[in-house]
C-alpha cells in the first residue's frame, strides 16, 4: 500500500468550479473551462464539476435556438475533448445540444480525450423567472437512448453512472439545477443502484435566502442517499437584465459540508475536497433500509448504464482536502458543543429518571473517587433527583480509600458530595483488603511490595461488593461510572468491579467528552438549587484538571494512559472503528493527518504503537463488554452496549486487524 497516497485509503478529490462566463460565446467558455480543467488535474482532482450551460451562459433565452451558437457549442466541446487528452480529471460541463427535433440542457461528461455520455436535464422549470420549456426538452424519458456530440455518438439518458475501475467506489451520476429540486430526484435513484458522487451542474439565479435552500437541498440529498453531493452555480458573467448570480459551489458527505466556495466571486473559484468513499460504501452496508428501499422502489443496478473508465489517479502524498477532526466525539464549534452536552447532559439524566421510576424509586448508592467517570455520574444523580423532586440526600455517596488513594482526590470526592447535598460516609476498605490478600497468600500480606493486577482487582472489586451490599442494605442501585472509552479498551474490573452496577449513566459517553460535559455543567448552573453550596464549582473545576489515574499502586503517580495509551488517541481509533469500520491503516492515515503536526502532535510511530495496543485490548475484552449492564447511548458514535450498537464475538481474534495494520502502517 502507498501510506501516504489518499486515493489508497479510498478517498477521491472533487471539486465544484464556477468561472466567468461570456454569454454565448462557446470559443471563449471552452477555453476558461480548459484552463480551470488543467487546475483541477495539477491538484489531483478526479471529478470536475462546472455549472449549467457553461459553454453559453445559462441566460441567453432565444439565442439558444440559433444554428450558429449550438454550431459553436459543438466546436467548445471539441477543444475541451482535445485538451483533456493528458488530463487526468472527469470533467463535466454543460451545454445545449439538439436531439432528433429537441434541443437538451445537457451534462456533457469528458474524460481523457473523449465524451464518455450526456446526461439532459429532466425536469425544467416554468415558474416565476424560469421559461426553460420555451427552448429545451425534459430528459426525463431518455434511458437507453443516445446523441452525436462533436462528430462522435455517445450514451444520452438519465440513466448513466460513470465508474472508476481503478478507484473503488468512484461511481458518478451526474443531474441539472432543478433536478435537485423535485420531490424524487434522478440521483435519488441513481444512489439506489449504486452511485456514490452525485454532481449537479447548475444556472440558479439568486434571490435573497436561496443559498440557504439550496444547502438544504444539497445536505439532505447527501445524508438521504449516502452520497457525496457536489455542486455547482453560475455566477460571473451571466446576463443580469433581469436576474443576478453568485456562483455558490459546495460538497456535501452525508449531511457534512465538506468546503464552500466564496460567493459572488471576481474570477474563477475551486471548490476542491476530498470525498471519503469508504465511509459511503460503510453507510450502505450498516443501514439495512438503503437497500430495502432500493428494493421496494423497484430500482436495480441494471437499470442504469455504466461508463466505465480508467482514471489512473496519482501516486504519493498530495494531502488530504478535508478536515479530520482530532476529537470526533466533540464537535469544534462551541455553540455545536454546547447543544451536544445539553443533549448528552439529558440522555443520561432522563435514562437515570426512567430507571428510577420503573423500579420503585429506589436510593441511589454511588462510589466516588474524585476522578472525571464519577464525578460526572454524581452530578448526573443529583439533577435527577431534582427532577424527581426527591431529595439529593438519598444519594448515598462513599468514597472507598485504598493502599494509594491521594488525599487531594479524596477531598474532592468529599467537597463535592457534601456541597450537593448528598448523604456521604467514607468507607476505608484497606482492612478488608489486607485480609483478602492474607486470604489469598499474596506477598504483600508479607511485606513485600507486590502490586500485580491481583493487587488492584482486590481493591477495584471489593469497592463494588461494598457497594452492592450497600445497596442491599440500604433499598438502592448501584450507579455505574465508567465510561465508553474504558470500555473499548478493557480498562475496568470484570463482574464484581467497576464494570459492573445496575444501571451506568456513562456507559455511552467517551472520556474526551466527559470534561466538557462538567464543564457545561458549571457554566450552565444545572445544580444550582437550595442544596447546592457554591464550593462544588471550585472542586469540579479542580477535578478537572487532574491527572487521569486509577490509584490502585502506592508509591509513585500511577498514569492510565502509560498503560491503555492516549485518550485523544484512542478515542479517535474508537469512533472510527465503531461508527466507520475503518481497517487500521486508513485509522492511522486519519490519525496522521490529524495529529501529526501542530500543538501536542503525535508521529506516526507513536499513533501506530497505540493503534496496536487498542486492537489488542478492543478484541481481548469484548467480554467486559458482552454481560453490561444497562445504560443509555449518548453519542451519534456509538455505545458498547450488545444489547444495542455492537454486537461481538468475546473469542474473535485480532490477527487480521494486527496484519492489515503491520503490512501498511510504516513503523515512522
Amino acid at each position: 500500500m502507498d501510506f501516504y497516497s489518499a486515493y489508497a485509503h479510498g478517498f477521491a478529490r472533487v471539486a465544484a468550479v464556477t468561472l466567468p462566463v461570456a454569454v454565448a460565446d462557446p470559443a471563449a467558455n471552452a477555453a476558461r473551462t480548459i484552463e480551470q480543467a488543467r487546475a483541477c488535474h495539477d491538484e489531483g482532482v478526479a471529478v470536475a464539476v462546472f455549472p449549467e450551460l457553461g459553454l453559453t451562459g445559462y441566460a441567453v433565452d432565444d439565442l439558444f435556438l440559433q444554428d450558429v451558437l449550438l454550431e459553436a457549442v459543438h466546436a467548445g466541446i471539441a477543444e475541451i475533448v482535445a485538451a483533456s487528452g493528458d488530463l487526468m480529471s472527469i470533467l463535466v460541463v454543460g451545454a445545449p445540444l439538439r436531439h432528433g427535433n429537441r434541443l437538451l440542457n445537457c451534462a456533457v461528461v469528458i474524460h481523457r480525450g473523449e465524451v464518455l455520455g450526456v446526461a439532459p436535464k429532466s425536469y425544467l422549470p416554468t415558474y416565476r423567472e424560469f421559461y426553460e420549456r420555451r427552448w429545451f426538452a425534459p430528459g426525463d424519458d431518455l434511458h437507453g437512448q443516445d446523441i452525436v456530440v462533436a462528430g462522435t455518438r455517445v450514451p444520452l439518458g438519465p440513466d448513466l453512472i460513470f465508474s472508476a475501475t481503478d478507484v473503488p467506489g468512484l461511481h458518478l451520476h451526474v443531474e441539472v439545477c432543478e433536478d435537485m429540486w423535485v420531490p424524487v430526484p434522478p440521483s435519488a435513484q441513481a444512489a439506489l443502484a449504486g452511485a456514490t458522487v452525485l454532481a449537479n451542474l447548475s444556472g440558479s439565479p439568486i434571490t435573497i435566502a436561496r443559498a440557504e435552500d439550496r444547502h438544504l437541498l444539497a445536505r439532505s440529498a447527501s445524508a438521504r442517499c449516502n452520497a457525496a453531493y457536489v455542486y455547482a452555480a453560475a455566477g460571473q458573467g451571466e446576463s443580469t437584465t433581469d436576474l443576478s448570480w453568485d456562483g455558490q459551489t459546495m460538497v456535501y458527505e452525508m449531511g457534512d459540508l465538506l468546503g464552500e466556495g466564496e460567493r459572488f466571486p471576481d474570477g474563477p473559484r475551486r471548490t476542491v475536497v476530498d470525498v471519503d468513499l469508504d465511509r459511503l460504501r460503510q453507510e450502505r452496508l450498516r443501514q439495512g433500509t438503503f437497500d430495502d428501499n432500493r428494493r421496494g422502489t423497484g430500482v436495480e443496478a441494471d437499470d442504469f448504464r455504466w461508463v466505465e473508465l480508467t482514471l489512473d489517479p496519482p501516486a504519493g502524498d498530495i494531502g488530504l482536502r478535508r478536515r479530520v477532526d482530532r476529537f470526533p466525539f466533540v464537535p469544534d464549534d462551541p455553540a455545536r458543543l454546547a447543544q451536544d452536552c445539553y443533549e448528552a447532559y439529558n440522555i443520561q439524566v432522563s435514562g437515570l429518571e426512567q430507571r428510577l421510576s420503573a423500579i420503585g424509586q429506589p436510593k441511589i448508592v454511588i462510589g466516588v473517587s474524585g476522578g472525571l467517570d464519577s464525578t460526572h455520574a454524581l452530578i448526573v444523580a443529583a439533577k435527577a433527583m431534582d427532577r424527581l423532586g426527591r431529595p439529593r440526600s438519598d444519594i448515598h455517596a462513599f468514597t472507598m480509600p485504598g493502599f494509594a488513594t491521594g488525599e487531594t482526590t479524596k477531598a474532592y470526592a468529599t467537597r463535592l458530595s457534601l456541597a450537593l447535598g448528598c448523604t456521604f460516609e467514607e468507607l476505608d476498605i484497606k482492612p478488608a483488603a489486607r485480609t483478602m490478600l492474607e486470604g489469598l497468600g499474596h506477598p504483600f500480606s508479607e511485606g513485600e511490595p507486590v502490586y500485580d493486577i491481583t493487587f488492584e482487582n482486590v481493591q477495584a472489586g471489593l469497592r463494588t461488593d461494598y457497594l452492592f451490599r450497600l445497596a442491599n442494605h440500604r433499598g438502592g442501585i448501584v450507579l455505574g461510572t465508567g465510561d465508553l472509552s474504558e470500555l473499548a479498551l478493557g480498562w475496568c474490573t470484570y463482574g464484581v468491579g467497576d464494570q459492573m452496577s445496575h444501571y451506568n449513566v456513562n456507559a455511552g459517553v467517551p472520556k474526551t467528552l466527559i470534561q466538557h460535559l462538567i464543564r457545561w455543567v458549571i457554566d450552565t448552573d444545572q445544580l444550582h438549587d437550595g442544596h447546592y453550596d457554591d464550593d462544588a464549582d471550585k472542586v469540579l473545576q479542580a477535578i478537572l484538571g487532574q491527572e487521569i489515574t486509577p490509584e490502585l499502586i502506592p508509591g509513585g503517580e500511577q498514569r492510565t494512559e502509560d498503560s491503555v495509551g492516549p485518550y485523544a488517541l484512542q478515542d479517535f481509533t474508537l469512533y472510527h472503528v465503531l461508527r466507520r469500520g475503518y481497517r487500521p491503516s486508513k485509522i492511522a492515515f486519519l490519525a496522521h493527518h490529524a495529529w501529526g503536526s501542530g500543538e501536542a502532535s503525535y508521529d506516526l510511530a507513536t499513533i501506530r504503537k497505540w493503534l496496536e495496543v487498542f486492537v489488542r485490548r478492543f478484541f481481548s475484552s469484548q467480554f467486559k463488554r458482552s454481560a453490561l449492564p444497562n445504560g443509555p447511548k449518548v453519542s451519534p458514535g456509538g455505545t458498547m452496549s450488545p444489547r444495542g450498537d455492537w454486537r461481538m464475538p468475546s473469542d474473535a481474534s485480532p490477527a487480521a486487524w494486527l496484519a492489515e495494520l503491520t503490512a501498511n502502517v510504516p513503523d515512522a
